[in-house]
């Protein structure tokens, strides 16, 4: 049974964050599935994480190629079959049944954009609604603080 970590960015856009919990979720074994709607914000993904430092480099794709079940990170608004972490970024919904489905759910979201937050705590209430267990991360001074549990 998996859970919705909700992922409040203001201190770091998400081209910085993205690819640190990226890391994190490949760390733990987990194929993860980034997805979002908007093609210009994924291939804008797809250019971090080819550009990021050797060391941390992140083997994915873009959805739509003939390898996509091949891809441990792939890049896509497609179903979550297959992968053990859905990050959701650009407001791509995720149900409560993709959450209960996968290990770990991670709801990306910009604090300066009203919409964006507006969008985020619909999906807080519809999953928590739903009987999912969520978190819900703030950056303060850098550093990343649980701020509610549900």
């Amino acid at each position: 049974m998996g859970a919705a970590y909700f992922y409040h960015l203001t201190d770091s856009p998400l081209e910085a964050t993205l690819p640190m919990l990226v890391g994190k979720a490949r760390d733990a074994g987990w194929r993860v599935l980034v997805r979002g709607s908007d093609a210009a914000l994924l291939k804008r993904l797809d250019d971090v994480l080819w550009q990021g430092p050797e060391e941390q480099f992140v083997p994915h794709g873009l959805a739509g190629g003939p390898h996509d079940a091949d891809q441990p990170v792939l890049l896509g608004d497609v179903p979550a079959t297959g992968f053990a972490c859905v990050m959701s970024v650009g407001g791509a919904d995720v149900s409560a049944d993709e959450v209960q489905a996968v290990e770990r759910t991670c709801i990306l979201f910009d604090g300066h954009d009203g919409e964006a937050l507006q969008h985020a705590r619909g999906q807080w209430k519809a999953l928590t609604d739903a009987g999912c267990a969520a978190q819900y991360w703030a950056q303060e001074g850098g550093r990343w603080t649980k701020k509610a549990e549900k």
